[in-house]
């Protein structure tokens, strides 16, 4: 029989918003071992730590370790980063004789293809981190003011970008439960309305209006994992 040790990780800002970012690994976790795993299968072991990606320092991470290994089973996680952003913390884990893994949202990849998506996604931060501070110093050169006009406009910009969050978190409750349930961007639109929920300009919702609203709480999840 298959076994599992299942871990998921969020950050404490992911759990004080109803536990989103753990209902969503769960469900990943669920259509791996319903779509792609081995039958019959069995979780042996399931584990949560409520800690930044940063911080490589994890308790439950490390029993979820030591259970797998002890009981040959295989260490499944929703996403790679949801084990940690640093290649050098998961390269590790990959060199390790004793521990097989698998990662939900990547079903058919091995630990090889595992360790260069690592390496991949971890330059494309270090690009963008570098890239911006080249454009800001840049700018400097040049002169440009970020005062006036342009400090009104981000106030502005920033403002309508928290209320927009404001209202996404409102939601949430009713949309993502609705989702991993399986519903259409349509059905979800119609229960907003058939309950009397409006948009934010007071109108009915779209199916295109559930799509931003979820991208928006994505958008968040990922903000609060990069602190």
């Amino acid at each position: 029989m298959k076994r599992y040790v299942t871990y998921k990780r969020v950050s404490t800002a992911e759990q004080g918003r109803s536990g989103l970012g753990l209902d969503a690994q769960e469900r990943d976790i669920q259509i791996f071992l319903e779509t792609y795993s081995d039958v019959p299968f069995e979780i042996v072991g399931e584990f949560t730590d409520v800690l930044s990606g940063k911080d490589d320092d994890r308790p439950e991470l490390a029993k979820a370790i030591e259970l797998a290994k002890r009981t040959g089973a295989d260490l499944l996680v929703a996403k790679l980063d949801r084990l940690s952003r640093r290649v050098s913390f998961i390269a590790g884990l990959m060199e390790d004789p004793k521990l097989s893994m698998r990662v939900a949202q990547m079903p058919y990849a091995d630990k090889f293809q595992l360790h260069i998506y690592a390496a991949l996604a971890e330059q494309e931060r270090d690009f963008i981190s570098k890239r911006t501070k080249a454009a800001l110093a840049e700018a400097k050169k040049r002169g440009t003011k970020l005062g006036g006009m342009r400090d009104a406009t981000m106030k502005r910009n920033e403002a309508v970008a928290a209320n927009a969050d404001a209202r996404a978190k409102k939601v949430a409750g009713i949309i993502v439960p609705l989702r991993d349930a399986g519903k259409t961007l349509r059905q979800i639109a119609d229960e907003l309305n058939t309950v009397g929920i409006k948009t934010a300009r007071g109108g009915l919702w779209q199916a295109s209006q559930v799509q931003r609203t979820l991208d928006r709480l994505e958008r968040q999840d990922a903000a609060t994992e990069s602190l």
